[in-house]
C-alpha cells in the first residue's frame, strides 16, 4: 500500500526552527505527502518552499487547547489562507462542548469554516467520552467540516482505533484525520485501513 497520500506530515513543537522547518518541507516533497502540518508563524515559509510541488500547506488553529475566543480562532484561519495555507486543522472548544453548548462548538467551527481552506477539525478524544465523541461529529458534520481528526498529539492521549470506529458512525460526509502516537508504517496501515483519510505523524513513514 502507497500511504504517502495519507500523510500530513507534521511539526508543530515550541522550539521548532526555521532549518526544522525546511527539513519537513524537504522530506514532505521527497516523498510527495499529502501536506505538512506547521504553526501559523510558518506558512508562508512553507509555502514558498513547497512552490511547485503537490505538498499542501495546514496549519494549526486554536492549537492546542481550543480554549481561545471564536472570534480569535476565525482570525487565525483567515490569516493563515492570506498567507497561503491550504488547509486550517482546528481544535474544537473542547470545553464547551463539554457543557453541553452545541451552539457554541457549532458557531466556532463555522467562524474557522469561512475561511475558505478545507478544515479539519480536531475533537483532542482523549478528553472526551463516547457520547461527546458522537455528538462533536454530529455538530462537525453539521457546520460543514471537511474532517474530523483525533487528536492533537499534544494532550494526555492521540489517536485509538476505538474513537475511529466511533467517529465513523457519527460524522457523515466528512473524512477522519488520526493523529497522535502514529509514529510508524504499520499503525497508519492500520489506521487507514480502519477508513481514515489522513493521517497526521511526525515521523517519516
Amino acid at each position: 500500500m502507497n500511504i504517502n497520500k495519507y500523510i500530513d506530515f507534521t511539526n508543530l513543537k515550541a522550539d521548532a526552527k526555521k532549518a526544522d522547518i525546511e527539513k519537513l518541507c524537504e522530506t514532505a516533497e521527497k516523498h510527495d505527502y499529502a501536506s505538512v502540518c506547521v504553526n501559523s508563524r510558518y506558512v508562508s515559509l512553507c509555502k514558498k518552499l513547497l512552490k511547485g510541488s503537490d505538498v499542501k500547506v495546514a496549519c494549526v488553529v486554536g492549537f492546542p487547547l481550543g480554549a481561545m475566543s471564536m472570534e480569535a480562532k476565525a482570525f487565525e484561519a483567515k490569516k493563515a489562507v492570506e498567507d497561503g495555507a491550504d488547509e486550517i486543522d482546528m481544535v474544537i472548544a473542547v470545553g464547551a462542548l463539554k457543557d453541553g453548548d452545541r451552539a457554541y462548538v457549532f458557531e466556532d467551527i463555522k467562524g474557522v469554516r469561512s475561511c475558505g481552506a478545507t478544515v479539519k477539525v480536531i475533537l483532542e478524544t482523549c478528553l472526551l467520552t463516547d457520547e461527546e465523541i458522537a455528538t462533536a461529529c454530529e455538530i462537525c458534520a453539521e457546520a460543514g467540516a471537511d474532517f474530523v481528526k483525533t487528536s492533537t498529539g499534544f494532550s494526555k492521549g492521540g489517536a485509538t482505533l476505538h474513537a475511529v470506529e466511533i467517529m465513523k458512525a457519527h460524522c457523515g460526509k466528512c473524512k477522519i484525520k488520526a493523529s497522535g502516537g502514529i509514529r510508524d508504517r504499520e499503525t497508519a496501515v492500520k489506521y487507514i485501513e480502519a477508513g481514515v483519510s489522513r493521517i497526521g505523524t511526525s515521523s517519516e513513514l
